[in-house]
Parts: structure tokens; C-alpha cells; sequence
């Protein structure tokens, strides 16, 4: 009988631990700005700095959304489109590198947190095609030189990517 509750007791332990692991939201990491700080959620501000700024034009951010489309993947990268504010328009192409971690698969209606580079995208360059979106958000992964330039992430659902 001893040996009986022990097992039971240790098995209510392993499921309680187990329901804990499930259903606990973990708190997106640190988004660094490059300067020492840490970016918050600034899906407004992204919002403007697609309507008022230049072509090319880049700066870091942190948004957040839902996924919208899934565009086609394009050599090493994942593309895909994120709504991040009421309107219609209110969507940016998000880019992720497959070399920093596969993402098993990435559905319209998923929630989505993207820490990066924006870039204003709206008119071809000699290098890139413009965005459908008019805007991206890439380097969603460790920098391999952290020192130089900002690692990111991107997380899908509460998994986070780019590591």
C-alpha cells in the first residue's frame, strides 16, 4: 500500500508539473534596441513610419499581430503578412530566416510577435522588389555578431523562433 500511494502521488505531482508546463504563457523575450534598451510593443509607431517615411528607411521594432497570408517562401526565408492594427492596410511582410530554426508550419489567425529591422518598402531598389505590404520586418533571429547588430526573434502562438 506504501509503495502504491508513492507512485500515485508521484504520478499527481508529474501531472500537475505537466498542466503547469501547458497552459503557462511565457513572456516573449527581450527585444534589444541596440543602444542598451529594450523595445516594447510599438505597432503605432511602425504604423506611421510606413505611411511617412522614405523608401528604405529602417529603424528596430517589436510588433504584434495576427498572421494574414502566407506568401511564397523564397530561397532560405519564410515571407509572410501580419495585421498589426484595425485598418485594412494596417499589415507589414514579415521575412524570417529558415537558417536560424525551421518553423514547422505558419496559418492565417495565428498571433504573432516580431522582433527586428523594419524597413520602409514601398518602391523597387536595384537589389529588391517592393513589399506587397509597403514594409517588412526581418533579422527575426540571433545576430551573429551581437556586438554589431541586434538579435531579434519571432514568435508564432507562443513558440519563439530564431535562436
Amino acid at each position: 500500500m506504501g509503495s502504491g500511494l508513492r507512485l500515485r502521488s508521484r504520478f499527481h505531482l508529474v501531472s500537475i508539473f505537466f498542466l503547469f508546463l501547458t497552459t503557462t504563457v511565457l513572456a516573449s523575450p527581450p527585444c534589444p534596441d541596440g543602444m542598451g534598451g529594450e523595445i516594447q510593443i510599438n505597432n503605432e509607431q511602425v504604423l506611421t513610419w510606413k505611411k511617412s517615411t522614405p523608401n528604405q528607411y529602417l529603424n528596430r521594432a517589436k510588433i504584434k499581430g495576427v498572421v494574414q497570408d502566407i506568401y511564397p517562401a523564397r530561397r532560405t526565408h519564410y515571407h509572410f503578412q501580419i495585421k498589426i492594427g484595425p485598418k485594412e492596410k494596417d499589415t507589414l511582410e514579415v521575412i524570417y530566416n529558415i537558417g536560424f530554426g525551421e518553423i514547422n508550419r505558419i496559418v492565417p489567425g495565428m498571433n504573432a510577435v516580431a522582433c527586428g529591422d523594419y524597413i520602409t518598402s514601398n518602391a523597387p531598389t536595384d537589389v529588391y522588389q517592393p513589399s506587397p505590404d509597403g514594409a517588412i520586418i526581418h533579422w527575426l533571429h540571433r545576430s551573429p555578431r551581437p556586438h554589431r547588430h541586434p538579435s531579434g526573434y519571432l514568435e508564432l502562438d507562443g513558440v519563439v523562433y530564431g535562436d
